[in-house]
């Protein structure tokens, strides 16, 4: 579906599925490797990621601290770039964009979600949600039906007008979501999501994601130290010492 297209329309024609959509691959990372120079010493962070996700499976990305997990959420994002390997999401070879090309992709692609909201507290809901979208082309109109169809979607449609520190920890995380939804994008990744939230506010967030992944069919990649966030998803894969070492 395009951008100009709302999310409101999508809610109502996709059905709902259990089912990863079979032989239709978004993600595929074939021989993906990534080293940082430190001084004169190449430190290696990730080696040989091999891996491909299907269009609307839910991957949860586990493993001990310094395994690499954010690395290669950030490389999905196109917010930094293998070192060796192929990268290619929704068709297209990311690993050979430039600064300017990945930054027009992920603004049409990727929806970000972080265990901290990074909202604007000076914004209202709805403003924060509409960031991304004055990127597009759209009109006024059209941004302000895709602001609410997210907040509807995330169940915020009453909190549009109230400000960050109105809010929950759960709400303001609900607005982050719906931030990374509004544009309707391929892939939502999502560092930590529930880090920041009590234990009954992170199932709540969980649980919103995985309707998102069943019901939407948004694919979706989440970092996370949780085994219980990690059972919402379909698949999990665990990364050691920057390796894919179980799926």
């Amino acid at each position: 579906m395009s951008n100009s297209a709302t999310l409101e329309k999508s809610a109502k024609e996709v059905p709902a599925s259990n089912e990863v959509l079979a032989n239709d691959v978004l993600v595929s990372l074939t021989n993906i490797s990534k080293t940082y120079k430190k001084g004169k010493e190449l430190v290696p962070v990730l080696t040989d990621i091999n891996v491909k996700i299907q269009r609307g499976d839910f991957v949860a990305l586990m493993g001990p601290s310094g395994s690499g997990k954010t690395t290669l959420l950030n490389l999905l994002g196109g917010l930094d770039n293998p070192s060796a390997g192929e990268l290619i999401i929704a068709g297209q070879r990311i690993d050979k964009f430039s600064s300017s090309q990945l930054t027009k992709w992920r603004a049409q692609n990727v929806g970000f979600i972080f265990q901290f909201y990074n909202l604007m507290p000076v914004l209202s809901a709805e403003k924060n949600v509409e960031l991304p979208l004055l990127l597009t082309n759209l009109t006024s109109k059209e941004r302000k039906a895709h602001v609410a169809a997210a907040l509807d979607l995330v169940g915020l449609a009453d909190r549009a007008k109230h400000y960050p520190s109105e809010l929950s920890g759960g709400q303001e995380q609900r607005v982050a979501i719906a931030r990374a939804l509004v544009s309707d994008p391929n892939l939502l990744l999502c560092d930590e999501p529930t880090g920041d939230l009590d234990r009954a506010t992170a199932d709540e967030i969980l649980a919103l994601m995985q309707e998102l992944n069943q019901e939407q069919q948004k694919t979706i990649v989440m970092v996370t130290h949780d085994p219980r966030a990690a059972d919402h998803a379909r698949h999990t894969l665990h990364l050691d010492k920057g390796k894919l070492i179980q799926e």
